[in-house]
């Protein structure tokens, strides 16, 4: 039945942005996974639009965060303000305390801004006057960003690119795709119906960590590890990137249909998850060693 309701979502999703069945596997995968999303492309490329409709179909509360250069760690976070009447400060919480957050145009904010998120991805709580507020269940950022050439951008830390499960690209749509969307027959995001619930979401994503992985293919994936250790000058893959490769495939494999976990899997989601924790020059140098990895380490069998 659940199986069910995830082809009722990509089927549903593929409405809104049509032509980009692949990007949209990839996302879903990466929250059935409790991943954070990162997407970098133009702008006008449905960034936007693909977090929005992810949170309608799954029935998340969702909250739009506009990244600029002024902005404060506070005006994401939250602030304690003192309060006469109680005689105290009271937390008035940010928008970040919603269950989707969408960090728009993150890598034009500041890099202490850019940081005001760090704990919440990783612990899904925040700490304000050293009082800890935990986030909502579950908790999902899906950031955006500019190419990094573009002006007025800071590009983003190997840290918080770390704490990002993929990075995706969706890129220009097909010629006949675009003729969809210019005859209207592309579906608002806004409108869609909800397909899953946050509850049905959490059983999911327990259900993708139930996905059988043998000891032969674990070793495939610390093999595809330690090669880019090996490869890369500046460093490889850290042991969060091996935990979210393998979460991810497991994701993969779920969405599919699948209770075990195949090198196919490994691979599909490979590039997505290694490629921007391996960029230290450029987006190219990390896809190129990317492939270099998946080319040169075959699974062992």
């Amino acid at each position: 039945m659940k199986q069910v309701a995830i082809e009722q979502a990509l089927q549903q999703l593929q409405q809104v942005l049509i032509g980009k069945p692949r990007v949209i596997r990839m996302a879903l995968a990466c929250i059935l996974a409790k991943g954070h999303l990162l997407i970098e492309d133009l702008p006008g490329m449905g960034k936007t639009t693909l977090s929005q409709a992810l949170a309608q179909t799954l029935g998340l509360s969702y909250q739009r965060i506009q990244f600029t250069s002024d902005m404060l760690p506070a005006d994401i976070l939250g602030v304690s303000i003192f309060d006469k009447q109680q005689g105290e400060f009271v937390f008035h919480p940010g928008p970040v305390f919603r269950q989707m957050i969408l960090a728009d145009e993150i890598n034009r904010a500041s890099p202490k801004t850019q940081s005001a998120l760090l704990e919440a991805m990783a612990e899904q709580q925040i700490t304000i006057d050293g009082i800890t507020h935990r986030l909502p269940r579950p908790f999902f950022v899906v950031a955006t960003q500019n190419p990094s050439e573009q002006s007025g951008t800071f590009p983003l830390p190997e840290s918080q690119l770390d704490r990002f499960m993929m990075r995706l690209s969706i890129g220009y749509p097909a010629p006949k795709a675009e003729l969809q969307m210019l005859k209207g027959e592309q579906q608002a995001a806004h409108d869609l119906p909800q397909c899953l619930t946050a509850m049905t979401l959490m059983q999911l994503q327990q259900q993708c960590e139930q996905v059988a992985a043998s000891d032969a293919l674990l070793e495939y994936i610390l093999a595809l590890v330690s090669g880019s250790r090996e490869m890369a000058e500046d460093g490889g893959l850290s042991p969060r990137a091996s935990k979210a490769l393998l979460s991810a495939a497991k994701a993969w494999a779920f969405i599919h249909g699948r209770q075990y976990l195949l090198p196919e899997d490994v691979q599909a989601v490979f590039v997505a998850v290694a490629e921007h924790r391996l960029r230290h020059a450029s987006q190219l140098q990390g896809e190129q060693l990317s492939l270099n990895l998946l080319n040169t380490i075959n699974p062992i069998r």
